[in-house]
């Protein structure tokens, strides 16, 4: 017997191969490739530095927070105000806060100025209200030193201390009602782990 070979295929015809790509069309295709190469390598490659810098400014900001030794200008970040139960008023203005920790106590500073109106909301959403304010500034010497606020005694001061049962924090809340128009709160809230 005698073996089978395997067919060669037939040489291919000029004619058959089909008419030659014409000109416009060949610069159509190395356009479309190039926008390919530049959307595959210059989108990831644009994404990354973005995000690198993205990065390196948010490492900047938690820097200058664990630096920070007094209160600084700034809102208090939402994790913050809801684990130390001080809701900050939306419309509050001249917000600063500073927050302590070890392994004992957890203290976040804060100090804002608001309408009375606002004073009001912000009192009863942290379980108190203006009736329990007595004359007199409620925050201790050590917290004023520690957040680097003053007490003079030629302004009109009235604070509240709003004690919770553990884990709950206890708040020191002091306000300034110098101003007829506006109030200027100091809150020193204290949470135990």
């Amino acid at each position: 017997m005698t073996p089978t070979l395997p067919r060669q295929a037939p040489a291919p015809d000029s004619d058959a191969a089909g008419p030659v790509e014409d000109r416009r069309h060949v610069i159509r295709r190395r356009w479309l490739t190039a926008i390919i190469i530049v959307l595959l390598i210059g989108v990831p490659a644009g994404y990354l530095a973005i995000s690198a810098e993205q990065s390196r400014s948010s490492g900047r900001d938690k820097a200058a927070k664990a630096a920070a030794t007094q209160v600084r200008a700034g809102w208090p970040s939402r994790v913050q105000r809801s684990i130390y139960e001080v809701p900050v008023p939306d419309r509050a203005w001249s917000v600063r806060f500073y927050e302590t920790n070890n392994w004992r106590t957890s203290r976040l500073y804060v100090a804002f100025t608001v309408t009375h109106a606002d004073l009001d909301t912000f009192l009863v959403q942290t379980g108190t209200s203006r009736s329990a304010l007595k004359p007199g500034v409620t925050i201790g010497g050590k917290d004023a030193t520690v957040a680097g606020w003053k007490f003079p005694a030629d302004r009109t001061w009235q604070g509240t201390t709003h004690e919770q049962a553990d884990p709950r924090p206890t708040q020191d809340i002091t306000v300034d009602f110098t101003d007829p128009n506006s109030a200027r709160v100091y809150v020193v809230s204290t949470a135990t782990p």
